[in-house]
């Protein structure tokens, strides 16, 4: 009698531990934004995990870039975009890239940071500092060998990225006077593909955030190319995006790159 007083108390136990298993806990209030490098690297990427303990927010960032960002989040399948790019650029870079917005009054955005693109280049090319001349010939493929601007001899290989047209914009209308980059240039596309195909490439360069640069590529000091970080939404921000706005302008500037 005893046995099948204890056995049917592990039955108890057994299913309590498996219904609370199923339930868990409270499940996370959960925020999906498209974003550019500018912003995946400076902020999202420091504030996702104190946020979510801090607010309960769970953010989900998709990397696509500025100009799918404003695609998505007119198919509803984002809450919000955020680019390194003012909002007049973005609307133009928009329409440059066959899709004008009509009504622009349909979106609100705010600028919620900033910041500075620098140049990365392999660690074998030890060139420490770059002009904006230099730096104009380098991406424009004027320059094509390191030992023209002063750095080892060896072929310049410029590496640019598809889903980084808001970096690459800034770039290209403060350094490079809205001269092309170079036709010879190699194609990538997100911000981290291109800091792996620099440190993979001798004489490679390319375009990064600030939080890229470490001990595994070469940072030489440029001329400040600084630019805001963006965010839209379609209408007011719903409650979510509300409080990951007020985490970022709050307690997530400790975290926040500057």
């Amino acid at each position: 009698m005893a046995q099948k007083k204890f056995m049917y108390l592990l039955r108890i136990i057994a299913a309590t531990a498996c219904v609370l298993f199923m339930v868990g806990p409270a499940s996370a209030e959960e925020v999906k934004i498209g974003s550019g490098a500018a912003a995946v690297e400076n902020i999202f990427n420091k504030i996702t995990e104190p946020m979510e303990k801090a607010t309960g927010v769970k953010l989900v960032v998709v990397a696509s870039g500025p100009v799918q960002a404003i695609k998505d989040l007119d198919a509803g399948a984002i809450e919000g975009a955020v680019g390194g790019v003012t909002f007049p650029d973005w609307m133009a870079m928009m329409e440059k890239e066959g899709y004008p917005i009509a009504d622009k009054s349909l979106y609100k955005n705010r600028v919620i940071g900033k910041d500075v693109v620098k140049v990365i280049t392999n660690k074998d090319v030890t060139v420490s500092a770059l002009s904006k001349e230099q730096l104009t010939g380098i991406f424009t493929g004027k320059v094509k060998n390191w030992s023209e601007v002063g750095g080892p001899d060896l072929p310049v290989v410029v590496i640019v990225g598809s889903k980084i047209p808001g970096t690459q914009g800034v770039f290209q209308k403060q350094i490079l006077d809205g001269q092309d980059y170079s036709a010879d240039a190699q194609q990538g596309t997100t911000a981290d593909d291109l800091k792996t195909r620099v440190i993979a490439t001798p004489g490679g360069v390319s375009l990064a955030a600030l939080a890229q640069i470490d001990g595994t590529v070469n940072g030489p000091s440029i001329p400040e190319v600084g630019r805001p970080i963006t965010l839209i939404t379609k209408g007011a921000p719903s409650p979510g995006m509300l409080k990951v706005i007020d985490f970022i302008g709050g307690e997530g500037q400790q975290y926040i790159v500057k």
